[in-house]
């Protein structure tokens, strides 16, 4: 994936399309938290520095296609339409409709994010009301060099999803030079992450400085890890990740498995975990698993005892009882929700004798200060492993070592969670594949 960056092509002049992701949290209008957007930064100043004519865009949330000729509506919103007696179906269709039209405009509007760089960059950005509408072509035709336009959110249009030509088209218009700078969509296939580039409209397809990052240090790691080679997987489900396993089984020389999905590894050696989080359907795909790592010669370490309580909290952050139990122990009316003593101490082990570390996926109910023992030890134990490569694999992750103050003694932290479970699967992500080779 070596791929070429902003500084591989001259820039001065010349306007570039830049792919961000500017999906930050927003309430009542403010921006909760603007990482994604000082993230950016060292793109885009680089670019208006160099004397281009930045043109920003980027999504923001799931809207409703409310620039598109029919609206959709959403697939929970489809459900609650079929389930009522058909001759309420059109109204209530038009009622879910109505109210995007009347909110989404004002609610997922990109204009804090454009009002939080020119704060940043000197009242330097003009903001677009539209995306390919004649505002947006008015800003970006009227756009000198070393300033900078940022659109409308892309997701009001079904075409940025749908990829559709005549959109991408209209997108291509823009620029000269496409820039990807949004690791957290690259593994979409969307107008504005891939597509623009795909169907020949633009011919100069660059990074940014963020997934220029990404590729450097992540995918390298993966690629040619320094060894000791460890991943760490937790998070719910098996089935969220099963390539990943399989995949890192055969690049790490030991593999952590914790969170909810290690219950259905217990399974698998034929514990009892009383009433915890198992995924009956994959019982056979943890023994497979397990084989495989025993023919490949790597080990996988799995919780030998649990914090358990007798449901999970409600809410999330509630006071609850709990007790430590050995993970075959764990009663028939109580379920696992944190690794135990023992487990703690265990996988510390294992990662501060690795050189390098890659971790995707909390292992207990983080949210919860009583259950986040798990998650925090991995942190610490990652922060404290000398001279090791340690990397953080976005998503929920990212978020507890942010949480837990450990995000200073980290390698690299990705700003992707699809992404990167998609890149430790070993597939090729769209938006990084479209871009132009080094030669």
């Amino acid at each position: 994936m070596n791929k070429m960056s902003i500084k591989d092509v001259d820039v001065k002049g010349k306007r570039c399309l830049v792919r961000c992701d500017f999906n930050v949290p927003m309430k009542d209008g403010v921006i909760t938290d603007d990482t994604r957007i000082t993230g950016a930064l060292p793109t885009i100043k680089y670019l208006m520095d160099n004397g281009a004519k930045v043109i920003l865009c980027s999504h923001m949330g799931k809207p409703h296609s409310i620039f598109s000729a029919t609206v959709s509506l959403n697939k929970k919103e489809k459900k609650a339409v079929e389930a009522l007696p058909e001759e309420e179906r059109a109204a209530a269709k038009q009622a879910y409709i109505d109210k995007a039209l009347a909110s989404e405009p004002k609610k997922l509007t990109l204009k804090p994010v454009a009002d939080k760089l020119n704060e940043l960059l000197g009242g330097k950005v003009t903001f677009a009301k539209d995306v390919v509408g004649p505002d947006a072509q008015a800003k970006v035709a009227a756009c000198k060099e070393g300033e900078c336009v940022l659109l409308e959110n892309l997701r009001f249009h079904a075409e940025e999803e749908g990829k559709e030509l005549e959109f991408c088209k209209k997108l291509a218009s823009y620029c000269d030079i496409y820039v990807n700078d949004a690791f957290g969509t690259a593994h979409r296939s969307h107008a504005s992450t891939a597509a623009i580039v795909e169907y020949g409209l633009v011919k100069v397809a660059v990074c940014g400085f963020l997934i220029e990052k990404e590729l450097n240090v992540m995918a390298k790691a993966l690629e040619a890890p320094v060894r000791p080679f460890v991943a760490v997987l937790g998070g719910a489900k098996v089935a969220d990740k099963l390539k990943v396993i399989e995949n890192l089984l055969e690049k790490c020389d030991s593999l952590i498995i914790g969170g909810g999905m290690a219950y259905t590894f217990a399974v698998a050696l034929g514990k009892e975990v009383g009433n915890s989080l198992v995924d009956n359907e994959k019982v056979d795909y943890c023994k497979s698993m397990l084989e495989k790592a025993e023919k490949l010669g790597k080990k996988i370490y799995l919780p030998v005892d649990a914090v358990v309580a007798k449901a999970f909290p409600d809410p999330i952050d509630a006071k609850i009882d709990v007790k430590e139990v050995s993970i075959d122990a764990i009663p028939e009316d109580e379920m696992g929700l944190d690794n135990g003593t023992k487990t703690r101490e265990l996988f510390a082990s294992v990662i501060k004798g690795a050189k390098t570390v890659i971790w995707n996926g909390p292992m207990g109910v983080f949210e919860n200060p009583t259950l986040a023992e798990g998650t925090i030890a991995v942190a610490k134990a990652m922060a404290e492993a000398k001279d090791a490569i340690t990397i953080i694999g976005g998503g929920d992750s990212a978020a507890a070592v942010k949480t837990l103050g450990f995000a200073d003694k980290m390698t690299h932290i990705s700003t992707g969670g699809g992404a990167s479970l998609e890149l430790f699967e070993g597939k090729i992500l769209p938006g990084i594949a479209c871009l132009n080779d080094k030669d």
